[in-house]
This record gives structure tokens, sequence and C-alpha cells, in this order.
């Protein structure tokens, strides 16, 4: 049976009085979900530091937002993976639509990157997803398979052992609009038919996350879908009351 993991990516928020508040709420309520949820967060760089010191033997895990692609270099202002691993992360995102959207990150970086995740002993948690406007276009699925496709060849099938997939319906986010549960289900039941067209026991293993504005409220019947194994919390994971509540709802 798979586990569930509920994941937090702070973006660019925090600091370093509000994130010390944050993990410490977080690690007083950890040891309620932590062993029966796989707990991650992902603060900015910065608060890398401050994250391991505070978190180190809580049984909550960190990584990072993002990473290049090479081990060291002439690339001002990129972080490598073997940096991220120095400062104890074990996860890194990759893929996430506001890099695809905002930085231009195309289907060929995100590969790499990809790849580059598991060669430094990373684990990545892949995330695809549709904007609005090739949603109301009816070509999710093609978007979707387009996005893991390209991952796939990549990597080949049987490295998704050591990844996680995270769904994040662009359309869904800060939008006002919402996925229902059974919409959910769908998509991500359509995701883990692509891998299994791969490797089935592959897709009957993996991890697939929701990332559409998941929150307190509605952790609990997302994660009760047969084929959504936790959440990539955004805003919710902010407040340690809320992201400990969307945990629990995953126990």
């Amino acid at each position: 049976m798979r586990k569930k993991i509920v994941a937090g990516n702070w973006k660019m928020h925090g600091s370093r009085s509000s994130v010390n508040s944050l993990l410490e709420g977080i690690k007083q309520g950890a040891a309620s979900c932590a062993s029966n949820v796989d707990m991650i967060v992902f603060p900015s760089f910065v608060f890398l530091p401050q994250t391991e010191q505070l978190m180190t033997g809580t049984g909550v895990a960190w990584g990072a937002q993002n990473m290049y692609l090479d081990k060291q270099g002439a690339f001002t202002g990129e972080v490598s993976a073997p940096m991220l691993t120095d400062f104890g992360c074990q996860y890194v995102l990759v893929g996430h639509s506001e890099r695809r959207s905002l930085f231009w990150e195309d289907l060929a970086l995100v590969a790499a990157k990809l790849k580059a995740a598991l060669e430094f002993g990373l684990r990545p948690i892949l995330c695809i997803g549709e904007t609005l406007e090739q949603r109301e276009s009816e070509q999710t699925e093609q978007v979707l398979t387009a996005q893991l496709e390209s991952a796939i060849q990549a990597i080949g099938i049987d490295a998704f052992k050591n990844v996680v997939i995270a769904y994040e319906p662009v359309w869904a986010i800060g939008t006002g609009l919402t996925a229902t549960p059974l919409q959910a289900q769908e998509t991500h039941a359509f995701i883990r038919s692509l891998i299994a067209k791969h490797n089935p026991n592959i897709a009957n293993e993996i991890c697939l996350l929701y990332g559409g504005s998941v929150k307190a409220d509605n952790a609990a019947g997302l994660f009760a879908m047969p084929d959504i194994d936790g959440g990539l919390v955004g805003g919710a994971s902010l407040d340690a009351n809320s992201f400990l509540a969307i945990c629990k709802a995953a126990v």
C-alpha cells in the first residue's frame, strides 16, 4: 500500500522569524502524523540551514523548490544538487507550473533537471498539469502525456521507482476555481494509466499527489480517492495548524 505524502511548497515567502515560528509549530504536531504520513517542507534556499537545524530528528523531511543541472561551475545565481544534499535535502521540486510558465522551462529542461536530481541522490517531485485554456480546449490528456512522456524518455521508466508525481491543475490555483475530488481522481487515474503502459508495477507503486489548492477543508475528500496519494500544498503550508490538519487528513 502506498504511503501518503504531504508536501508544503512555501514558494517565495518567509523571514527568519516567520520560518522559525512555522517550523516550531510543525515540529510540535509532527509526532501525530509523521509515522503514518511522509511530511516534507520546501522552503526557499536561504532558509535551508535554518530548516536543517530545526527539523533534524523530527521525522519531517525537507527539500528545495528548484535546482540547476550541473554539480558546480560558472552559473551565477544557481544552486546545485550537491549543495542541496549538503544541507540535508532529500527532495526537490522539478517542473513546477511556475517554473514552466514564468521562467520558460520547457520539456527538455525539465527532463534534464529530473535526470540530474536522480543522479545526485535527490528524490524529485515531478510536477505536471494543464492551464485553464488547455483544459477548456480539451487538451488535458494531450498536455499531461507530453509532459510525462518526455520525462520517461529522459530517465527510463525504471527510474520512476524514485520519483513522485504531483498533478497541478494550473486552472485551479489561485483562480477561484476548484477541482472536485472526482475530477482530481479522474486525472490521477489517467496519469497512472500512462505509467502502466510502460510498467504496471511502477504504476501501482508510484505516489501521485494533488497540487490544486489543497486546504484543510478539502484534503480528506481528495485523499479518499483511490489514486490520490497526498498533496503538494501551497498557501496552506505557510500556517502550521493548516498544514498539520492536512497531514492528519492523510492519516
